[in-house]
């Protein structure tokens, strides 16, 4: 009953934060005009600016921000309690998540679209602007590094949800041009999308229920996905990378908005099973395999746990390692770099970005149900014989095992979650794909994002050292303008590769190549490429690599050398460069929220609008994740990993630089307003009205 209580008590605390702080926001705060100007009826291109109706910004921007982030960080972060975690997503979201994802949103819409980034070097300064992408650059590459990492690791777990991932994409183009180019009500290919999804999650999973004579078209497709699961990760990094190349490159019409948008009424439809699942379990409890009577849902997680074994402290790297779900930098790239191009009404804001991120904590407060509760009805694949706190106990019996094992944590969820599923009497198999293909779909989306957010990073960049022309320059003289609407960048056949990097698919290709190279890149690996294509192993090396997971057959392949050491040396390395980095992502991504606040605050402050409810996160964002890097440098010294304490040391020495040009303007800034941005040339008519 307990687990009901804080499901239903989470939803009803999100629904009156909604319409009583969110809407002081919208109203009070940052005064949203229905009859204002927006990005994407004022730039109209028919690519990255599209009018857009709100419920499908809704579906962009919600499976954007969400991902894997709400379900790693509340599965980690649960060692140190589920009260804790409960109580940093409730407040943090409605405070200060929130809060962040909507300020990103407004600023943006009342800057032409512009990112986060580009708004700090005119509300403070262009040192800062510089900076703050430079930072952005480094956060966006952690993300499309680890985040294709998660996706295959999800594949290889639960193998039945690959087919109906890709699936999704016939079925996101077939909605996208309904939409665009009919110009139809969305009910009707909304409800036809969601049931298809549904169809191939069954699908996906051998179509459970039905038996096929010899063993027929269920057994062709679990061997399928055996075999696709099979793939080495840096197989699949690749093309999920190749994919997110043409997702971003494509009009958003085509593929990015219709998968976010049928993805969103994926996850919503799940979450609301998973609702209506708690409230049987909750009072008439679940049918679990092996047990004759329904089993009652308890929670198995204690409520606190201070120091769990091999922990950091829970002070303050609570507020880094629950990032989504609370409060993440990443959001504020998705709320001004591709949201913000869509809306079409100033109004929707409130919908979108506040909206959004209180769905998110909901999602998180679902997440730590799931693994304080769900995962003690069993996971029987796994942990046979195994339920309970014995069962929580393993998988949670210490910190750099939780840490390290990503994919154990998702795979608590998702086992977690169809447990709860099969309260409702959904098959098991079934169950457990319509939540694995949830968590695949949703980092898939988040990867396509990311993508199109480097890309624009990447613009901005080259465009500040491109080779500049007449700001009258029209696109038939040779500028880019899909980006740039005021012609300021030279030709794209200019020998200058900085300018190559302002076109679209310049851009683009940049920042796919550089994830994948950092991606498969193993640093820290046993055995080195080189070696394992010479044959060359010492019994030193060879004992490392074997302490560290290598397998003795993969050993044997990489001493042999050649074409087969260099296979088995990508297999067992490749694509998890990513992991890397994951230690630096929760600080760097949490630190990215403090400086688009410090941005937020700059621009309230200009126009004398209160500052007052922004300021303490503000300060919080700041400091906290700064504190929790100097933390963990400590660690990283001693275990002498010397790239992440390079990288933290940059990082830092931004941020204090940042701090300190933000500090100095401050007495200055009040009532005076930044820059206006030039007036658009008439000649540059919007595509669409």
């Amino acid at each position: 009953m307990a687990t009901l209580l804080i499901a239903v008590g989470a939803f009803v605390g999100y629904l009156v934060a909604y319409h009583t702080y969110g809407r002081w926001l919208a109203r009070k705060v940052f005064n949203l005009d229905p009859q204002a100007s927006v990005p994407s009826v004022e730039l109209n291109d028919d690519r990255d600016y599209v009018p857009t109706a709100k419920s499908v910004v809704f579906g962009h921007h919600f499976t954007s921000i969400a991902g894997t982030g709400p379900i790693v960080g509340p599965a980690i972060a649960i060692m140190w309690g589920w009260v804790p975690a409960l109580l940093w997503v409730l407040l943090g979201s409605i405070f200060i998540g929130a809060v962040h994802d909507f300020g990103s949103l407004v600023v943006s819409l009342r800057n032409r679209g512009q990112t986060v980034g580009d708004i700090a070097g005119r509300v403070l300064n262009p040192r800062v602007r510089f900076l703050f992408l430079t930072i952005l650059l480094f956060g966006l590459w952690i993300v499309l590094a680890i985040f294709g990492l998660v996706i295959a690791n999800v594949f290889q777990m639960f193998p039945e949800s690959i087919l109906p991932v890709f699936l999704q994409i016939p079925i996101a183009v077939s909605i996208g041009i309904w939409l665009h180019r009919k110009g139809r009500g969305i009910l009707v290919p909304s409800l036809l999308a969601l049931a298809v999804m549904y169809l191939t999650v069954w699908f996906g999973a051998g179509c459970p229920g039905i038996e096929w004579t010899g063993g027929g078209l269920g057994t062709a497709i679990r061997s399928l996905n055996a075999s696709l699961a099979q793939w080495p990760i840096w197989i699949w990094a690749a093309v999920l990378l190749a994919y997110c190349y043409v997702a971003s490159v494509l009009p958003v019409w085509v593929l990015l908005q219709p998968r976010d948008y049928i993805n969103s009424l994926q996850l919503i439809s799940t979450l609301a099973l998973v609702v209506l699942a708690l409230v049987v379990g909750g009072t008439a409890g679940i049918a679990v395999a092996g047990e004759t009577e329904r089993v009652a849902v308890e929670l198995v997680a204690p409520a606190f746990e201070f120091s769990p074994a091999g922990a950091p402290p829970f002070f303050p790297v609570l507020f880094i390692t629950i990032a989504c779900g609370a409060i993440s930098g990443f959001h504020c790239l998705v709320s001004s770099g591709t949201s913000s191009k869509q809306l079409k009404n100033e109004t929707d804001a409130q919908f979108v970005g506040y909206g959004s991120m209180l769905t998110e904590g909901f999602l998180a407060v679902l997440v730590i149900l799931a693994v304080a509760a769900g995962i003690g009805l069993g996971w029987p694949d796994r942990f046979p014989g195994l339920a309970g706190g014995e069962l929580w106990s393993r998988i949670y019996s210490d910190w750099k095992a939780a840490d390290a094992g990503l994919g154990t944590k998702i795979g608590a969820f998702v086992v977690g979650s169809a447990n709860f599923l099969g309260g409702l009497g959904i098959d098991a198999v079934m169950a457990t794909a319509i939540m694995g293909v949830m968590v695949a779909s949703f980092a898939g989306t988040t990867l396509d994002t990311a993508t199109r957010l480097q890309r624009y990073v990447v613009q901005e960049l080259a465009s500040t050292y491109a080779t500049k022309v007449s700001p009258t320059a029209l696109p038939a003289e040779g500028y880019d303008k899909e980006f740039h609407h005021g012609g300021r960048v030279a030709r794209s056949f200019s020998l200058n590769p900085l300018v190559w990097l302002t076109n679209a698919h310049g851009a683009t290709l940049f920042a796919v190549v550089t994830a994948f190279a950092l991606a498969v890149m193993p640093f820290g690996a046993h055995i080195s490429l080189g070696e394992a294509m010479r044959g060359d192993i010492s019994a030193a090396t060879a004992a490392a690599a074997t302490d560290g997971g290598l397998s003795a057959e993969a050993l044997a392949r990489m001493s042999g050398g050649g074409f087969a050491g260099t296979l088995a040396w990508l297999k067992h390395y490749g694509g998890k460069g990513g992991m890397n980095l994951w230690p630096m992502f929760g600080a760097t991504n949490q630190l990215l929220g403090g400086l688009a606040f410090l941005v937020i605050c700059f621009w309230l402050w200009r126009r004398r609008k209160p500052v007052w409810f922004i300021a303490l996160p503000t300060v919080f964002m700041l400091v906290m994740p700064a504190w929790a890097m100097l933390v963990q440098v400590g660690d990283w010294w001693a275990e002498e990993k010397w790239l992440l304490v390079f990288i933290a040391a940059v990082t830092l020495l931004l941020e204090i630089w940042m701090i300190v040009e933000a500090a100095l303007m401050w007495p200055r800034a009040r009532g005076v307003l930044e820059a206006a941005l030039p007036p658009l040339d008439p000649r540059l008519r919007p595509v669409r009205s």
